[in-house]
């Protein structure tokens, strides 16, 4: 339990080339567990609570957080105010982060109305859409603006990240339009792979995927847990009397 057994020590963050994704994803889910026990009046925790909740072991959190530098106590383990606080800081969610829209669906609608994005300190600050009848529409208090705007507002906004919710065909389009205006990193949710230059970022979310993982899962499960027709009659033989 060396983290848990030494003083928190600020430390320079890692190249994000230096830390595997998975370590990012798990710190974001440790984030969010830890938020809730605060909230719920949780002051402190140890690794292999916070694991058990989550699925992971004690070792594996302890070196999660080992990327990132020390912030245990010994006797007490992690206080989860300063903790949550050191993960903002990692992820960069210590400061508000505008973001930019580009597509306004069904599914684009739907995360104008999503409320997890403030919690984090994100929020939906400008949308567009190519389809003339939705501009100038108020959506979740947001005014649908047209393309033709997207550089200018991306620019007079300081907005650095943008989101992509568009037909898999017009999803390249819509992210050469965002990267032309100043965009930094994008989340891609239309089911397509993006070609964007170095230095920009993107996070793919397509849930067709994220279903098959889960059928794959469950294929699997029910697989070793249904003996095959050899092993059955394998098990039948050597069930009967000799």
């Amino acid at each position: 339990m060396a983290s848990e057994q030494s003083q928190p020590q600020s430390a320079e963050l890692p190249s994000d080339a230096s830390v595997p994704k998975v370590v990012v994803s798990r710190i974001s889910l440790y984030l969010r567990e830890l938020q809730r026990l605060e909230a719920a009046g949780r002051a402190t925790i140890s690794s292999g609570q916070l694991g058990t909740l989550l699925g992971f072991s004690d070792a594996q959190v302890r070196k999660d957080l080992g990327f990132f530098g020390q912030f245990g106590y010994p006797g007490v383990g992690y206080r989860c105010e300063e903790l949550i606080r050191a993960m903002r800081d990692i992820l960069g969610t210590n400061q508000a982060w505008p973001v930019v829209m580009v597509g306004v669906g069904n599914l684009g609608q739907a995360l104008l109305g999503y409320r997890g994005f403030g919690r984090q300190n994100f929020s939906i600050e400008a949308a567009f859409d190519a389809d003339p009848a939705k501009i100038g529409q108020v959506v979740q208090g947001v005014r649908i603006q047209p393309l033709s705007e997207l550089a200018a507002t991306v620019r007079e906004q300081g907005i650095r990240l943008g989101m992509i919710v568009v037909p898999a065909n017009r999803a390249q389009e819509a992210a050469d339009a965002l990267i032309a205006a100043g965009v930094e990193g994008v989340v891609n949710f239309a089911p397509v792979t993006l070609t964007l230059p170095p230095g920009v970022q993107q996070v793919a979310v397509d849930l067709a995927i994220e279903l098959e993982q889960l059928s794959f899962a469950v294929t699997s499960r029910l697989s070793r847990m249904i003996p095959s027709a050899t092993e059955s009659a394998t098990v039948s033989d050597a069930s009967l009397p000799g």
